[in-house]
């Protein structure tokens, strides 16, 4: 079946001297992955670059359900980032959102409302020109949503401690120990009054951000079977 779609690059993989393995989110089809040709001179279709991690794309390809890795037949740029590339701050949080989107949408099938949400995210981060710092976190408590296991608002109180495997704030303290005390639990309280464009009147530390990325990933590992350690949140941990 040939499908038309746009397409989010969540991984690519080296195959070979001139081939790529990659891993795309569409808005059709849900999460798809391609054998690629790269194009060996300027005037090749499959260029290179364009499977750069979030590429935002249009693409058209040969599905067939049968088989694992299927077969563009065309691509071009659906946005050419006009920042992300070129400033090392976003640089930074691209490579870091690829790999926890590559991790979180696992067998995802079509969500047109995800990937919409996750296009238009990447295009406010390509062209916000300050207050940015806090995007990753932003986006990692919004997909959690679209995924069916977003955290429940009501029940914070300053007392509350936020239990991760239920979701919820609590005043009683669970059995078990995935559990964020008083002062995490608040920081998390901001978080989910957060989006991008009130984001920069929430002043968080950088002690508390890079906490604050710890606790959403362990949650994630907890709602998600096989959730991997994120590599590329290091980087974050320097920079924000």
């Amino acid at each position: 079946m040939l499908i038309k779609t746009k397409a989010i690059v969540l991984r690519t993989v080296k195959y070979g001297d001139n081939r790529l393995i990659v891993d795309l989110f569409t808005k059709e089809q849900g999460r798809l992955s391609f054998a690629v040709s790269v194009a060996q001179s300027a005037k090749g279709k499959m260029k290179k670059q364009f499977f750069q991690p979030l590429s935002l794309l249009e693409v058209t390809g040969d599905v067939k359900p049968s088989v694992q890795l299927h077969r563009l037949k065309e691509v071009r740029l659906a946005w050419p980032y006009a920042h992300l590339p070129f400033d090392a701050s976003k640089l930074a949080i691209t490579f870091f959102i690829a790999e926890f989107l590559a991790a979180s949408l696992k067998g995802e099938q079509r969500n047109e409302a995800l990937y919409d949400y996750l296009e238009g995210s990447l295009i406010w981060l390509d062209t916000a020109r300050e207050h940015y710092a806090n995007f990753h976190l932003v986006l990692m408590m919004h997909v959690a949503k679209f995924l069916g296991f977003h955290p429940n608002l009501s029940g914070y109180t300053p007392q509350a401690v936020f239990d991760l495997r239920a979701g919820c704030f609590t005043e009683v303290m669970p059995l078990h120990h995935d559990v964020v005390a008083t002062e995490g639990a608040a920081i998390i309280n901001t978080l989910m009054r957060m989006d991008f464009v009130n984001m920069h009147l929430f002043k968080m530390s950088r002690q508390q951000r890079n906490e604050l990325a710890d606790f959403l990933i362990l949650y994630y590992k907890l709602h998600l079977p096989a959730f991997p350690e994120l590599k590329t949140k290091e980087v974050l941990n320097t920079l924000f």
